[in-house]
């Protein structure tokens, strides 16, 4: 084969080969939605998803967070395979097992939560994480049947529970049944409080509506991510019933730890250990091994 004929076909085959869109091209740079700074992700990755700059935590999905949070490969998941159903027929711009099939498509589960067993520091405990990626976070019914299974593993094996937040709040489009929710995972922690077994809340970036509303300020300790939002209501709602400018920043973890509505703010590389010297002091004054 001639030059000519093989800079030809080396021309040819590059055209046919299927180029990716500028949408789908990998990006090495990641640009902090607080402070503006470009940094290469593999920096932010390495400071589990925090700014080097200015400290600002970026939300991370549950997986990221199981491994941030537990031993390697000590985290065993249960409940997995419970998938909502669409009881009311919910539709609104789109029906809702539209909404829940994408979701599921999106995060490669079938539930805003991630429940399971792990160790942390060697220390076991149970943990329910959020996923805020999955129909954001929503407490629907099966996040509350998670939540409360999570309970009974947690009394039945003598442990200590962890509930990582994030939510927008209850489904609405599972309307009762969502809001139900809120009761059933209040009443199952009572029974847990009851027998003397600790349950650590860590609130991140948002923790709002009817998670903020029930379990998520249920905790022994209740501890949350550094500039995490959490309330009830947002914030133009709020102002536009009471008729009056808020405090800046009224609504973030430091102004709550300042009013005494959480224990204390951790970051989110300091939070593993956190978890293990509270958990192991709860179990030495409780005499849980």
């Amino acid at each position: 084969m001639d030059l000519k004929n093989l800079f030809s076909k080396i021309s040819f085959d590059s055209k046919d080969k299927e180029q990716p869109s500028k949408k789908d091209a990998p990006s090495h740079w990641i640009k902090c939605p607080e402070c503006a700074s470009l940094m290469f992700f593999k920096e932010v990755e390495n400071q589990n998803n925090i700014c080097p700059k200015c400290n600002f935590h970026m939300r991370i999905g549950a997986k990221r967070r199981i491994e941030i949070l537990s031993d390697t490969d000590s985290f065993v998941e249960y409940d997995e395979d419970i998938k909502p159903i669409d009881p009311l027929k919910f539709v609104d711009k789109k029906s809702y097992k539209k909404r829940v099939d994408e979701a599921t498509k999106k995060t490669g589960r079938s539930s805003a939560v991630v429940s399971g067993e792990c160790t942390i520091n060697n220390v076991p405990a149970q943990i329910v994480v959020f996923d805020f990626a999955f129909m954001g976070g929503s407490l629907g019914s099966v996040e509350g049947e998670k939540i409360v299974r999570a309970v009974n593993r947690a009394m039945e094996k003598r442990q200590g529970l962890i509930i990582v937040s994030a939510s927008g709040g209850a489904r609405m489009q599972e309307s009762t049944f969502s809001l139900m929710q809120m009761a059933k995972t209040s009443a199952a922690l009572k029974k847990m409080d009851q027998a003397k077994l600790p349950f650590i809340s860590v609130l991140t970036d948002p923790t709002m509506g009817g998670v903020s509303a029930s379990f998520a300020f249920l905790g022994d300790i209740i501890m949350a991510e550094p500039g995490a939002l959490v309330g009830f209501a947002g914030q133009r709602v709020i102002k536009q019933t009471i008729g009056a400018d808020l405090p800046e920043g009224f609504q973030r973890a430091e102004f709550l730890l300042e009013k005494g509505s959480i224990d204390m703010v951790v970051s989110r590389n300091d939070m593993k250990q956190t978890l293990a010297d509270l958990l192991s002091m709860f179990y030495k004054s409780t005499n849980v091994s």
